[in-house]
């Protein structure tokens, strides 16, 4: 039988992180762990307040499918994602949390890395990004020169002086940049903003436009940027991989969004059929969460899984993201292991159990 646990965590940050919706200090997240046989499998749901989503909620969601996990004859993950899919309608991070933590634990018991059994190679794997959150123009400049030498920085955007931001911080590095207004601009705005960002080594634009807005908008600026565009909050789930075509010259996948690595890695498939670009993100998370995302390099154009670098404390060691070289430890899985005892558990979190755990 599998058994399940639960740890709520609060991940400090090293510093507040800023985007146009708003701030943070830490990030509240959710280890499940799926253990059988004595191996454990881990994976991470963060709490978002953007997209509702709480730790009590998920809490809940986890406790409520228990039986159909505990009662799994555990094989392959897809086969456990497809069996909770109809019990966790809605609750895509938490169907993210399990699905790698399967894969993990799955990994573990065949003694394989995941990316491998994901019929995978290790080779021409991108670099990862580093993200600048929104500040002052000072700030963001210091928070630059305290991560020099990586490969790539995304700048996070929104403001109404984002083109002297960018121009202030290229005085700082000649590498690229990549820019994600996180649907801050409107239509105008982000084909004004796109020449400006091109002479200044602007390498894309991420979600300049609201998820909701027109799709004859997404399309005006689709052929009228002069950097591609690359869709996040547009591309959530499976189905909106060919919606994006037209639109979109790629797209960026965060497993939290779409329910975990197992529609993850259809929806990076599909887009490469389809001749997009292809991203995977993160949310703000432990090396769990990133360990997981990082199986999925082999299929990238570009990766931004700097999510565990912006923390002060991590909850586990796993991938380790350098100047935007990502290393796979050398263990089978998703290669996490828990700190024991866990640094990150905060004095208000808690380990939780269902019945039958």
């Amino acid at each position: 039988m599998t058994t399940v646990r639960l740890h709520r965590v609060e991940l400090p940050l090293e510093h507040p992180f800023t985007i146009a919706r708003g701030t943070k200090t830490c990030q509240r997240s959710l280890i499940v762990t799926l253990e059988r046989d004595g191996v454990c499998g881990y994976g991470e749901a963060t709490e978002h307040a953007y997209y509702g989503v709480t730790l009590d909620a998920m809490t809940a969601a986890v406790e409520r499918c228990t039986p159909l996990i505990e009662s799994y004859q555990f094989g392959d993950p897809a086969g456990l994602w497809d069996r909770l899919r109809p019990a966790l309608e809605g609750e895509a991070f938490v169907l993210a949390a399990i699905d790698a933590a399967a894969h993990d634990l799955y990994g573990k018991l065949a003694g394989r890395r995941t990316y491998e059994l994901l019929g995978l190679r290790w080779e021409r794997v991108p670099p990862s990004s580093y993200t600048v959150g929104i500040d002052s123009v000072e700030r963001m400049v210091a928070k630059l020169r305290e991560r020099p030498g990586w490969p790539v920085y995304k700048i996070k955007l929104g403001t109404d002086r984002d083109v002297e931001i960018v121009r202030q911080l290229r005085e700082e590095t000649t590498a690229p940049f990549r820019v994600d207004a996180n649907c801050g601009w409107t239509v105008e705005e982000t084909i004004k903003n796109s020449h400006a960002f091109k002479e200044l080594g602007v390498e894309f634009l991420e979600q300049p436009l609201p998820a909701d807005a027109p799709a004859a908008d997404h399309r005006r600026v689709f052929e009228g940027s002069a950097l591609p565009v690359i869709a996040d909050e547009s591309c959530r789930v499976e189905a909106d991989v060919d919606r994006c075509r037209g639109s979109f010259h790629g797209i960026n996948v965060k497993l939290s969004k779409c329910g975990g690595l197992t529609p993850a890695v259809r929806m990076l498939r599909r887009a490469r059929t389809l001749g997009m670009k292809t991203m995977v993100g993160c949310m703000i998370e432990s090396s769990v969460g990133i360990s997981a995302a990082a199986q999925t390099l082999p299929l990238l154009d570009y990766a931004d899984l700097d999510g565990a670098t912006l923390l002060a404390r991590d909850a586990a060691d796993g991938a380790v993201v350098d100047r935007g070289v990502v290393r796979l430890p050398d263990r089978p899985g998703n290669g996490v292991e828990l700190y024991d005892p866990t640094p990150a558990l905060s004095d208000v979190a808690v380990t939780l159990s269902a019945p039958r755990f």
